[in-house]
């Protein structure tokens, strides 16, 4: 499994500020909704009740929302950047600007796990996430975040 596997070209987005944390799995659903013509209602609802059961913020400014939902047949992913990062009770207690999230087939088992741990090791690197930060073009960041993994794996 690849991140170019996961994340469409179209599945980017840059955004300025959050008003809040709803709002946000909002934005993240309606980009699955364009990008992989998922369910906009049932995408938020999964992202949120996920949420509920503690927060995705990982540290570092990285949080990795996930959800599965029926009507996705593969794991799939969405990458925003937030220009201004928001409060989103992270572990490291900071504020995220790096969100990827991922949705995965209601059923999927071990793949959505490999997801999950392939996005958290490629935003675990600091070079990478300053890379992310430093660009705004949505064409930009999904070179970074695929060149990234394949430069990890050479």
């Amino acid at each position: 499994m690849d991140l170019s596997d996961l994340l469409a070209p179209k599945a980017i987005r840059v955004l300025g500020q959050m008003s809040s944390k709803k709002r946000l799995m909002q934005e993240l659903s309606d980009l699955a909704c364009q990008a992989y013509g998922v369910c906009l209602n049932d995408a938020v609802e999964a992202l949120q009740e996920r949420e509920s059961l503690g927060p995705t913020g990982v540290g570092g400014g990285v949080a990795l929302p996930h959800a599965r939902l029926a009507d996705v047949s593969e794991v799939v992913g969405v990458f925003v950047r937030l220009e201004k990062p928001m409060e989103f009770e992270s572990v490291d207690r900071q504020p995220v600007d790096l969100i990827f999230a991922l949705f995965a087939p209601s059923d999927s088992g071990v793949e959505h796990l490999k997801a999950l741990a392939l996005v958290s090791r490629t935003l675990r690197d600091q070079s990478v996430c300053a890379k992310l930060r430093a660009n705004s073009d949505p064409a930009t960041l999904h070179a970074i975040l695929t060149e990234a993994e394949r430069t990890r794996a050479a």
